[in-house]
């Protein structure tokens, strides 16, 4: 049984805003790279502590100055150009391809859903211009379909997540960012601004809500028919 220690740190890998609870393929992209990177480092901060734990212990001996440079051109060698060069190279390796699947690219088949996302301090609209619905603090999206929202700002610089379903965007005024959603099943997230922009910057929260696509046509007829 876990103990109190470790339930708390585990406690923060789970939860309506944690990216290692992904329910879309690109937040499991963003998981998988935040694991990978958290081994990564892992074992750099495991093998830099073993290496200091052998410098207290060991003797120091007598050693020439000739071999004392010599020891210290090595130090330099890998511990300050291999090492952060070949931690580059690894998280750029993995990075790149998972960071290029976040992007909105047109899939051969089509059927991406577009949907304008416009941040207010402090508050987010959302328009459909397939079907003329607004809302407000509030998306409503097809489960197993991609959807690209364009995201702008109407004041400020926002930044719109939904830590669950994609990485995060900034919202820009006068300026469209196109930010690629994919829930996998049907089911609501949560969402928020994730770039301080005032005084209620903290309560500009919102909720994702995937249909199964035949309750999303459903959703949509009743919407319209409302307006």
């Amino acid at each position: 049984m876990a103990g109190p220690g470790i339930s708390l740190v585990l406690s923060g890998c789970a939860g309506e805003f944690s990216i290692l609870a992904p329910a879309g393929p690109n937040a499991h992209s963003a998981a998988w790279l935040w694991w990978g990177m958290f081994g990564w480092f892992t074992a750099v901060l495991v093998g830099v502590i073993a290496l200091w734990l052998f410098a207290i212990k060991r003797s120091p001996g007598k050693a020439s100055a000739a071999h004392l440079r010599k020891v210290q051109k090595r130090w330099i060698i890998w511990g300050g150009l291999a090492l952060p060069v070949s931690t580059i190279t690894v998280v750029l390796a993995f990075g790149l391809p998972l960071g290029q699947r976040m992007l909105p690219q047109s899939s051969p088949e089509g059927g991406e859903l577009r949907i304008e996302v416009t941040a207010h301090q402090w508050w987010w609209e959302v328009n459909y211009p397939d079907s003329g619905i607004s809302l407000r603090n509030e998306l409503h999206i097809p489960a197993g379909r991609p959807v690209n929202l364009h995201l702008t700002s109407a004041d400020v610089i926002h930044s719109f997540w939904v830590p669950r379903l994609g990485g995060k965007l900034d919202a820009i005024p006068g300026h469209t960012n196109i930010l690629r959603l994919h829930a996998d099943e049907a089911g609501t997230y949560r969402g928020q601004c994730a770039e301080f922009c005032g005084r209620d910057h903290a309560h500009m929260g919102f909720t994702v809500t995937a249909h199964e696509p035949s309750d999303y046509q459903q959703w949509v007829g009743q919407e319209v028919s409302d307006e």
